[in-house]
């Protein structure tokens, strides 16, 4: 790996510097936040979003569809470049001044039928303070130092596992926990200690594949039907896998086109949602007796899903479907409410309350969104970028977009209401 410092960054007015989280918990540092469900529960969303944003600062980029992660005052993005190489940058979060950079070998092709979606880095990466965990396109697992940019390890799956490199490159975003790294491979789904390296512990091996091999979705850890555990969506099959040992609790079949079970589970209470492409929305109910547990659908809808995974407002489930509509959801009885007019083929989502959300497009337009048994209400949008997959954040009052060329920062304003 090849380390570049840059130098110390600049001392900028504190004023910026105050909408950083205060503890890293609380930071949006890994895919979808804190807590891996599209949740900025302190933001305060204007009424209006054209007169209330600002653009903070903006730098060039090479493409890339990780989304952007934060921790202690420090940005961190990724990009693929000169289609060779693998590259972190860390910005400071205030200013936009470069504090480290550090690349990889790290290019590939994906097949021909997904060449539209690019070949670039996707999975997004996870800090918890000390080390930046990042998954390359090959596979390979990188640890980094998050103050100085320092490899610490390296995992190559393939070649330590003797997995196949996945047709459409690394793409699960990994997830810390503690001293654990979770992840799913090529392979299987693994367990990975931050401070050495080791893998831990393998589970759900298939046998690799275009159609079955290399996962899309991205786990969570929660406490489901009083256990807690790792919930893993693999291409054909949803999971619950204690974190601890591996051993896998429970699984559940999901049909879906060629494998594409993309979206991250959705937890409400004990229940857990999933919508797979070409497949069927779904909700299910888990319970336990004593070490034994017992999954069982609730309801299942027509919605078929595709790339953005759901955020749910109050008792409503906002989901992008492969149509490229959005479609409102009841949590209790999947009736859908409304399905809307067609937005794009992604839409990432960021719920600010448990009545109004922020949403981009894949063609960068920033939707202020308002729950609404009717129909979809965008109250406001706003141009920001041009070609946008990565999954939008949310910092306090900042709002991060990594356009397919730049990483732009954007100040919210919350004094109009």
């Amino acid at each position: 790996m090849k380390r570049r410092p840059i130098g110390l960054a600049l001392l900028v007015a504190t004023a910026l510097l105050s909408c950083n989280a205060t503890a890293n918990a609380q930071s949006w540092n890994q895919w979808r936040g804190p807590t891996r469900d599209a949740r900025a529960t302190n933001l305060t969303l204007p009424t209006q979003l054209k007169d209330n944003l600002q653009l903070v600062w903006e730098k060039p980029l090479g493409p890339s569809y990780s989304g952007p992660v934060v921790s202690d005052g420090t940005l961190f993005v990724t990009e693929t470049v000169d289609k060779q190489l693998e590259r972190v940058t860390a910005f400071e979060m205030a200013s936009g001044a470069t504090q480290w950079q550090a690349e990889w070998p790290g290019s590939m092709s994906v097949p021909f039928f997904a060449a539209a979606n690019g070949d670039w880095i996707r999975a997004t990466p996870a800090c918890d303070g000390e080390k930046l965990i990042v998954m390359g396109m090959r596979d390979v697992l990188v640890c980094l130092d998050a103050s100085g940019g320092s490899e610490q390890w390296r995992i190559d799956f393939p070649a330590q596992l003797g997995t196949p490199l996945p047709a459409f490159g690394g793409v699960c975003s990994p997830l810390i926990d503690g001293q654990t790294v979770y992840l799913q491979t090529g392979g299987p789904t693994v367990a990975v200690d931050i401070m050495t390296g080791q893998i831990r512990w393998q589970a759900l091996k298939d046998n690799g594949g275009m159609m079955s091999g290399g996962a899309f979705s991205s786990p969570v850890i929660r406490t489901v039907a009083g256990k807690r555990q790792l919930l893993v969506q693999t291409r054909t099959k949803l999971t619950g896998v204690e974190p601890e040992s591996g051993k896998v609790l429970w699984e559940e079949p999901i049909e879906a086109f060629r494998g594409m079970n993309i979206l991250t589970p959705t937890l409400i209470g004990d229940r857990i949602f999933t919508a797979a492409h070409s497949g069927r929305s779904q909700l299910f109910e888990l319970t336990a007796d004593g070490s034994r547990f017992s999954i069982r659908e609730l309801w299942n809808q027509k919605p078929q899903g595709y790339m953005s995974s759901p955020v749910v407002l109050g008792n409503a489930i906002y989901l992008h479907g492969k149509n490229e509509r959005m479609m409102c959801l009841d949590v209790e009885t999947g009736n859908i409410a409304w399905t809307s007019r067609p937005l794009g083929k992604y839409v990432s989502m960021v719920a600010a309350s448990e009545k109004d959300l922020l949403a981009l497009t894949a063609s960068g337009d920033l939707l202020r969104i308002e729950h609404s048994d009717q129909e979809l209400n965008i109250t406001d949008q706003v141009k920001v970028a041009e070609d946008s997959w990565a999954h939008l954040a949310v910092e306090g009052n900042l709002v991060i977009v990594r356009d397919l060329a730049a990483i732009k920062v954007f100040r919210l304003s919350t004094q109009a209401l």
